[in-house]
């Protein structure tokens, strides 16, 4: 069974509306597998309007932002007092540092837009969490910076997936 059938398997006894919102809020699934569902026809997808799949999107891969945003940073120092964590989150901020950090401090706020804007694998409003509290962002800043990522991947999936329902006559 494929992840999207799983899905909407799972979802299929709610309303449709609940459903993209909540899968717009899971990581790794997120807007840009919420747009598609929302907008493919049956037995693909619940067959909505792309602007109302838009828009439930955006709604639900937001909702987990301000918690992310407000307590990633006192989560971690909680979970550094014991060695396992404190080495984890050693090689993270390590790692991620080493990998973004010039991207980051030559695009700032911007730079996060984009990163979170791209519909790919590990980017998205989650992993953008993440990276503003390692590259340690204003809430503000980060929050505004996410949100319009948020709105360019939005676009870009309601695009992509409208344009493959045209093109293949679904």
């Amino acid at each position: 069974m494929t992840l999207e059938a799983f899905l909407l398997d799972i979802f299929s006894s709610i309303p449709p509306w609940i459903a993209i919102i909540i899968m717009a809020a899971i990581p790794i699934v997120e807007l840009r597998l919420a747009i598609p569902l929302a907008i493919l026809n049956p037995p693909y997808g619940f067959g909505m309007d792309p602007v109302w799949a838009f828009s439930l999107s955006v709604i639900g891969n937001m909702l987990p932002v301000i918690p992310l945003l407000l307590y990633l940073e006192p989560v971690s120092n909680f979970l550094r007092r014991w060695k396992t964590w404190d080495r984890f989150f050693d090689w993270l901020f390590t790692r991620t540092h080493r990998k973004h950090s010039e991207s980051f401090e030559k695009y700032g706020s911007i730079g996060l837009a984009i990163f979170v804007g791209i519909p790919l694998p590990a980017t998205g409003a989650w992993t953008g969490c993440a990276a503003a509290f390692v590259f340690g962002f204003k809430f503000k800043n980060a929050l505004l910076a996410i949100f319009a990522g948020v709105l360019i991947a939005g676009v870009v999936m309601t695009l992509l997936t409208v344009g493959i329902n045209i093109f293949n006559g679904i």
